[in-house]
């Protein structure tokens, strides 16, 4: 599956969980929204923060979410590329097979943005 289709599929299946528990998600997205914002680091750099965590801890749907993320926020693929050396560094092994995960779905949202 692309990580275009991941991360459409994983929104509905969010916009699902949001039905079932409204608060939940409510207080989820304020979190999101309060963590998200550029203060002391700018966006940019939050993002590259989280996709090098979601390598850490392997989830491919975060992957999918913050590596589209990394590039609308301005990261270039050498950026993401040397965050996720630092997530690699962390995490050892596991970690650098979902780094490759990460910079297929790099490349993958690189080519859809471009068109």
């Amino acid at each position: 599956m692309s990580y275009t289709d991941r991360v459409a599929q994983r929104r509905a299946g969010i916009g699902k969980f949001a039905k079932q528990q409204p608060d939940v998600m409510k207080a989820f997205r304020e979190l999101n929204r309060v963590g998200g914002e550029a203060r002391a680091l700018d966006a940019k750099t939050k993002e590259l923060i989280s996709l090098s965590i979601a390598v850490a801890v392997h989830c491919d749907d975060c992957i999918g979410f913050h590596a589209q993320a990394c590039l609308k926020a301005g990261a270039t693929p050498g950026e993401i590329a040397n965050a996720l050396g630092v997530a690699i560094v962390m995490g050892g092994g596991p970690s650098l097979m979902y780094a490759s995960h990460a910079m297929e779905a790099v490349e993958e949202f690189c080519q859809t943005m471009n068109t």
